[in-house]
């Protein structure tokens, strides 16, 4: 039987999985974000996230952690469709909260005043981009 790549170096496979996360989020992210701002509470550490992972400082196992947590909460399809009132976004809140409290300290004060500047225009100009 043939190893693929990644059973002979399980850090590649990690490698493309982060790269397929990440490039999830690029495009999805700030769609999501507008059309659920106002709807969903964690919408600020969800933008702080966001600027964590993509932070060229922040260390790959913590880009790693946060990227799977907001590739879920970007997914289409998820454990409990978002439409579902009072529900919806729990499982999103759920899987970002426990990504939220695996890398807290890594969350820095630059990527929350970022986030708080990214609202703050959005509720100034609600068409404006990231």
């Amino acid at each position: 039987m043939q190893k693929t790549a990644e059973q002979g170096n399980p850090a590649a496979g990690a490698g493309r999985q982060l790269s397929r996360n990440a490039a999830r989020v690029r495009r999805g992210f700030w769609p999501k974000i507008r059309r659920t701002m106002g709807r969903i509470p964690f919408t600020r550490e969800a933008v702080a996230a966001y600027y964590c992972a993509f932070d060229p400082q922040t260390p790959l196992r913590v880009k790693g952690i946060l990227l799977a947590a907001l590739a879920y909460f970007v997914m289409p399809v998820d454990l409990v469709p978002d439409f579902i009132a009072g529900l919806g976004f729990t499982d999103d809140a759920a899987v970002l909260l426990t990504a939220w409290r695996t890398v807290a300290s890594h969350i820095a004060p630059r990527h929350h005043a970022r986030a708080a500047a990214f609202l703050d225009d959005q509720s100034d100009h609600p068409g404006a981009t990231n």
